[in-house]
């Protein structure tokens, strides 16, 4: 049995994490407004929606750990969890409603921790 070596695909999981969670974000307007034509009472959005940007936080977190630990420049390295410290604030802010933000605001680390992953795979390995 071959096993996979998680470390060596860490940029490209990071990078299809935070598509993914771009997608999610994208489509969430979209969704809520053919909901609302749909359902005319009860809750707003289903729960496990609003659990879906938790486990892309938690996914990419580990993918830029392992990524931290193979590339050749820190500065991607450091790049990369700037990114997702503000992507995690802004989620977290989102979901606490502490200050009040654009929700377009998400969109600039998702697309930040993309650009990184996948500049540091072509660029930044051994």
């Amino acid at each position: 049995m071959k096993t996979i070596n998680i470390t060596s695909k860490s940029d490209v999981i990071g990078a299809a994490a935070s598509a993914l969670c771009l997608v999610h974000c994208v489509a969430t307007p979209f969704l809520f407004v053919v909901q609302a034509g749909v359902v005319s009472a009860g809750e707003g959005r289903p729960a496990w929606w609003g659990i879906l940007d938790l486990v892309f936080l938690v996914i990419s977190f580990f993918a830029i750990v392992w990524t931290n630990k193979v590339t050749t420049r820190r500065w991607v390295g450091l790049a990369l969890w700037a990114c997702w410290v503000l992507l995690a604030f802004i989620v977290l802010n989102e979901k606490l409603s502490l200050i009040p933000l654009a929700e377009e605001a998400v969109y600039i680390p998702a697309l930040g921790l993309i650009f990184f992953h996948l500049y540091n795979r072509k660029y930044c390995k051994c």
